[in-house]
């Protein structure tokens, strides 16, 4: 099963008691298309990520991911998406090898030892691979933590302050993955103008709210089904 979009939110929202993080959000997002969320602290940037990445249920409205509902399709939806988290969701204890083929397994990648040792050279790691996370950089992790995302070749990709922690070396490695062709990007960073160099488009959130939503490259996207997405915004 294949979509146009990538993401499709319909008066989505998301509530922590009384307080609502997300409200009356309506977005579309095009396969292929690389979107920047901007907005200042609390504006519930990170929320519409984990809502994205399914790690959270929606309070309202409705959220198709891929072209499947993630509240009933959940499976087939997390098979599609990867996601870079503030925390790098590594075991501290396994090596950079070790902990790509743990997640090799869980996500039943096709020739898993191949797949983790291209994804290790891709983030410039292939020297560190025998050595346990605890004994990586911040940013070494941060680029171990970017290969775990990127292992079973997710069409939408979610990062959430990616760039953190992060030298040159790492930035580029960054650069380099976000100007492929055809993955779906949706990215958090405090960092706009890097940001900006990298985006189709840009969201902007306050207060829950879509407050501003910007093309910046009207080129249709392609998605990596093939399709090409001619409107960029709903």
């Amino acid at each position: 099963m294949t979509s146009t979009w990538a993401v499709e939110a319909a008066n989505l929202g998301r509530a922590f008691d009384e307080a609502w993080a997300i409200r009356d959000l309506d977005l579309r997002i095009p396969a292929g298309q690389r979107v920047l969320l901007l907005g200042p602290n609390g504006s519930g940037k990170t929320t519409l990520l984990r809502l994205l990445a399914t790690l959270l249920r929606p309070t309202s409205g409705s959220l198709r991911l891929c072209g499947f509902d993630p509240l009933r399709q959940g499976n087939e939806v997390r098979g599609r998406i990867g996601l870079m988290a503030h925390r790098p969701l590594l075991y501290e204890s396994l090596t950079a090898e070790e902990n790509l083929g743990f997640y090799s397994r869980m996500y039943e990648v096709p020739s898993p030892q191949a797949r983790s040792t291209a994804l290790l050279r891709l983030v410039g790691l292939e020297d560190r691979a025998h050595l346990r996370v605890r004994a990586l950089s911040r940013g070494q992790q941060q680029r171990l933590a970017l290969a775990r995302a990127l292992l079973h070749d997710p069409p939408l990709l979610l990062l959430d302050e990616p760039d953190t922690g992060l030298d040159e070396e790492g930035l580029a490695v960054l650069g380099r993955v976000l100007s492929e062709e055809g993955r779906t990007v949706v990215m958090a960073t405090h960092q706009a103008e890097r940001g900006l160099a990298w985006a189709d488009r840009v969201l902007v959130l306050r207060g829950g709210r879509l407050s501003e939503d910007r093309l910046l490259r009207p080129e249709p996207a392609m998605s990596r089904s093939g399709a090409v997405a001619s409107e960029a915004t709903p």
